[in-house]
């Protein structure tokens, strides 16, 4: 089973990764600053990409019947929705098929 890796955690694998010539909180605003950004850009309905990692796009979801597993018979409207798609790069798609072999 696979390992959670928090953002605390990801900053002190940073931090090790670059003998810590940056304080842990330097290097968490940082990845903070990262992450607002990739949520501005896609709150202002921008594509991020982030090349040989993977592309951030905001879509739009069409409205459509659904139905009630509880009463399969009644019919529950979804309404039309936004949401992030996340399209993955090649070397995290490499990466990732590692896992399986």
């Amino acid at each position: 089973m696979a390992n959670t890796i928090t953002k605390r955690e990801l900053v002190n694998k940073v931090c090790a990764e670059l003998g810590n010539s940056f304080t842990q909180n330097q290097v968490l605003d940082v990845i903070q600053k990262t992450i607002d950004t990739i949520t501005e850009a896609l709150g202002n309905g921008d594509r991020v990409v982030l090349r040989n990692f993977g592309t951030f796009t905001v879509k739009e979801v069409k409205a459509k019947v659904g139905r009630n597993p509880k009463e399969p018979t009644k019919n529950v409207p979804i309404p039309p929705r936004t949401v992030v798609k996340f399209k993955v790069g090649k070397n995290l798609k490499d990466s990732a098929a590692k896992v399986s072999d």
